[in-house]
Order: C-alpha cells, then sequence, then structure tokens
C-alpha cells in the first residue's frame, strides 16, 4: 500500500480486540481482582460476538492470566512489558484502501507528558507488528486512538481541548491537524470540538468519552439532560448545539449522566459514550446507577441493528477511564494468517 488510505470505523467487521491485562504493577492494584473480572467478561462477550482477543501480558503474570481464562476461549497470549492498560491510546490504528489494509502509529506520550508512556509508545513496533502482515507504518506526531472518532464517509471528529495542549505537539494549530489527518487517515474532513470534558479525565477530553458516529448518519453525545444542576450541564448542553450545528443532518441521541465520585471525592469521569463496537455487537459501560436502564435503551435507538451487551465497568472507572479506553479494535486483514489460525485452537500463547 501506498496512499490515498482512510481510518476505519469501528464497526468495519473485526478479527479481534487487543486487551492488556490488568497487574500488581499497573494503577490497578487497588481494584485489581475486581478488574480483572471486568476484563474476563469483556473477552467472553468478545468471544460470543465471534470476535478473538490478542491479549497483552506481562511475562510474570502469564500463568495467573492462563489459570483464570477457559481454555476453550479464543485468546492469544503475547508477552509484553507496558507502563499500563489504555490500549486505545498507544494500540495501532487501522486504515484501508482499494489495495488492502495498514496498520498505523502515532507517537504515544502519556496523554500529553502527564504519565510515563516510554513502555507503552515502544508496544506496536517491539510487540504488536509481529503478529500484522503489513509492517506498521509510524507517523510523527503526537496523538492517541482515544482521540479520533471517524465514520464510513472520512468525516473525523476531535476536540481542540486534547489537540491543543501544548505538551503534546507544542503550539501545532488546528488547521495543521486537520491537515494531517487528511494526510494520514485519509479524513476528508475533521471537525474539532471545542465544547465538552468530564471531570477527572486525564485526557483532556477525548472525543470518545463525548461523542460517537453510529453507520446511520446518527450521533451519540453524553449529556447531562437528566441533571440540570450539575457541573457538567452548560458545557455537554453546548457539546449537542455544536454537533447540531456541524452535523445537522445528523439524528443526536443523548445519553444521561451519571454522578460517581471516589472514596476520596473526586468526581469520576463515567461516560456511556466509552463503548466497543465489535462485529454488530455493542459492548456498553454501566455504572451500577439509576441512569444504566435509560442509557441502554438509548444506545439499541441509535444502533437497532447491533446487540447491545451491558459491562459493569464501574471497577474501572476508578481509574479515570472505561471500557473503549482500554480495547482497540483490530479489523479484518491485518493479522497474519498463522495468527488468525492460533484462534481455533483455543487459549494459546504466542512464540
Amino acid at each position: 500500500m501506498t496512499e490515498n488510505y482512510q481510518l476505519l470505523p469501528e464497526w468495519a467487521q473485526q478479527d479481534a480486540v487487543m486487551l492488556a491485562w490488568p497487574d500488581k504493577s499497573t494503577d490497578w492494584q487497588p481494584w485489581l481482582s475486581e478488574v480483572k473480572s471486568v476484563y474476563l467478561k469483556i473477552i467472553e462477550a468478545l468471544n460470543q460476538a465471534n470476535t478473538n482477543v490478542v491479549l497483552l501480558v506481562r511475562s510474570s503474570e502469564i500463568s495467573d492470566c492462563l489459570d483464570r481464562l477457559k481454555k476453550s476461549q479464543k485468546v492469544l497470549i503475547v508477552s509484553a512489558d507496558y507502563n499500563d492498560t489504555w490500549i486505545r491510546d498507544y494500540g495501532f490504528l487501522s486504515c484501508a484502501n482499494e489495495s488492502g489494509l495498514q496498520p498505523v502509529e502515532f507517537i504515544f506520550n502519556g496523554w500529553g507528558q502527564k504519565f510515563d508512556a516510554s513502555k507503552d509508545n515502544k508496544i506496536n513496533q517491539n510487540v504488536l507488528s509481529r503478529l500484522c502482515q503489513q509492517p506498521i507504518k509510524s507517523f510523527d506526531l503526537v496523538a492517541e486512538g482515544g482521540a479520533l472518532e471517524i465514520d464510513q464517509n472520512g468525516l473525523l471528529l476531535s476536540t481542540e481541548l486534547c489537540l491543543t495542549n501544548p505538551k503534546r505537539n507544542g503550539g501545532k494549530s488546528i488547521d495543521s491537524y486537520q491537515k494531517d489527518f487528511q494526510q494520514f487517515l485519509g479524513a476528508k474532513q475533521s471537525i474539532i470540538l471545542q465544547n465538552g470534558h468530564l471531570e477527572g479525565d486525564d485526557t483532556d477530553g477525548h472525543i470518545d468519552t463525548l461523542v460517537r458516529f453510529t453507520p446511520n448518519s446518527g450521533l451519540v453525545i453524553q449529556s447531562a439532560f437528566n441533571r440540570p444542576d450539575d457541573s457538567h450541564f452548560q458545557g455537554l448542553a453546548a457539546l449537542v448545539k455544536e454537533c447540531q450545528q456541524h452535523m445537522p443532518s445528523h439524528e443526536i441521541f443523548e445519553l444521561p449522566l451519571p454522578y460517581i465520585v471516589n472514596p476520596q471525592g473526586e468526581r469520576l469521569p463515567a461516560s456511556y459514550a466509552n463503548f466497543l463496537i465489535s462485529n454488530q455487537h455493542i459492548l456498553c459501560p454501566i455504572y451500577q446507577q439509576p441512569e444504566d436502564k435509560l442509557a441502554i435503551q438509548i444506545m439499541q435507538n441509535a444502533y437497532p441493528e447491533f446487540s447491545i451487551v451491558p459491562i459493569n465497568c464501574l471497577p474501572l472507572v476508578q481509574q479515570f477511564g472505561s471500557l473503549h479506553c482500554i480495547s482497540m479494535q483490530i479489523p479484518c486483514g491485518i493479522l497474519k494468517p498463522e495468527v488468525l489460525q492460533s484462534f481455533n485452537n483455543g487459549v494459546s500463547v504466542y512464540e
């Protein structure tokens, strides 16, 4: 492949989803048992959606991980050393053109140098590239997967707050970003949203916590319509209005906002928009809150041809992220045939 490739929307058919296993060396340590249970439920749900799982696991944790997985599950364990498990933001992205597919990567620097990401930034070339049919193409730009949302027509969404953090790409302009998204990801149009941010979000307002596309010209937006007195109400209402102005032909589905604080009294950025689309299934985060039922109903309305699978992500949001943040899809055509064949053998360890 040489040119004219475009970032694939999340609903493109998938062979697998990438996850990175939580362990005591990550920030999940205080909630490790609960978080591992969430991962196991996600793996089970993905397999039921006919999606394989590429699971990064630290070498010292492989034995424990094998003990927890069912031997029949379609999981390929890959030994890797990483800083943390937010693979949405450092795992490779997948682009396509008429000739085939191309995995691509950006530079990951811990959401604007907030956290050490030196190990995460090497995962694609040192670990995941061995699984792919094509070499992973690298772009000289700091960007995260969770900051980018695209539809099948090449309409790309991101947020100004995230992109303009000077510790990502200095004083890079929005216009320059739009040109890069056109060149690197085949974006035919890039809309950079100015409104919307959840308290406790370390990513500077990743789009995957705020606005998501549907395949039928719809927008699912994390709103706060149910909480008019909430500190988020004004900003999220402005986000809805901004989306209406930029994309007037799109049908809008507003999600309710839960209110969750941790034992330290910090507001947690629980977003129902942080869902994962995989092979006509949507793994939808819920948080054991009164809003869960309504959120599921709205998601079913927004994606009528998809099966909505609720996953309790209350343990995940304790670390200020959720389901989409810990996952990255791999569309059909990226992985080597022998890697795909390995899934037929149940759980295995990549050698």
